[in-house]
């Protein structure tokens, strides 16, 4: 396979089947050898069953992630992957598709991390989030700015990397919830990689499992504890990606979340 996109998954099976569809039949218009591999991330409905009887043009694998949490099913599916170039959307596809062949373009032009951004000037966004959320949203994204190397939209769920690179970054990653995207980008940096953000078309769809009630304390606790991850590697030089590239390929993926760590970090530098 030449693209492996990670569906984190749970209780989707509303929304999967038609996300599903879109995606593949994507991926046969883009005429690339690709996969999709669905992380059921403990769920109690139809999910599992839904990907199990899914058949069309482009393999669909189902993963078992038992830990909850968005950031422990996107892990499980980069870790399992093993294509070049390695991916996750989320299930309902609220990020228009067509956004696929740029990314694709720029990857095979070398650069090693891709990004939707719904901040980028070039986006249409169409939200019906309520004023506090959106007020939350530009406050997260302020606070962890400077983790990322300047990229204004780290939530979106549309994210590509050189294969290699992104199972390199996961086998660090440690936050379970929403904000791992921020820790996922920190370690590519972390590994010599720059990130380049691409316009996107957004569109919001009802059923997201997020609610700023809930979770934006447990996404603050995280974000602060980022943070003294970033600051306990800034006095180390980055390793060139083409490094981490070489070497993370070695990456074991089937140990459990809370021993992979340590592992992850010595193959990869």
């Amino acid at each position: 396979m030449l693209l492996e996109i990670v569906v984190p998954a749970y209780n989707e099976a509303t929304r999967l089947p038609g996300g599903l569809d879109l995606l593949t039949r994507k991926l046969v218009e883009l005429e690339v050898p690709a996969a999709i591999l669905v992380v059921d991330n403990a769920s109690t409905d139809a999910t599992p069953q839904i990907v199990r009887d899914w058949s069309g043009p482009v393999p669909v694998r189902l993963l078992h992630c038992a830990r909850r949490g968005k950031g422990a099913a996107v892990r499980t599916g980069l870790l399992a992957s093993t294509a070049p170039y390695v991916g996750f959307c989320d299930a309902d596809m609220a990020t228009d598709l067509g956004a696929l062949d740029e990314v694709l373009r720029l990857l095979g032009s070398g650069l090693h991390v891709v990004v939707g951004s719904r901040r980028h000037p070039g986006s249409l966004v169409r939200t019906n989030h309520n004023p506090l959320r959106r007020l939350g949203a530009i406050t997260f994204n302020r606070l962890c700015r400077g983790l990322v190397g300047g990229i204004t939209d780290t939530q979106c769920g549309f994210k590509f990397f050189a294969g290699p690179l992104a199972r390199a970054a996961a086998a660090d990653l440690r936050t379970p919830g929403f904000a791992f995207d921020v820790e996922l980008l920190l370690h590519c940096r972390r590994h010599g990689a720059q990130l380049h953000d691409v316009p996107v078309r957004w569109q919001d769809v009802s059923g997201s499992t997020f609610s700023v009630r809930r979770h934006s304390v447990g996404c603050l606790r995280d974000l602060a504890r980022i943070g003294l991850i970033s600051w306990r590697y800034a006095g180390r030089p980055s390793r060139p990606a083409s490094v981490s590239l070489k070497a993370s390929g070695a990456l074991r993926v089937d140990l459990p979340y809370e021993q992979f760590t340590e592992v992850g970090r010595y193959r990869a530098g």
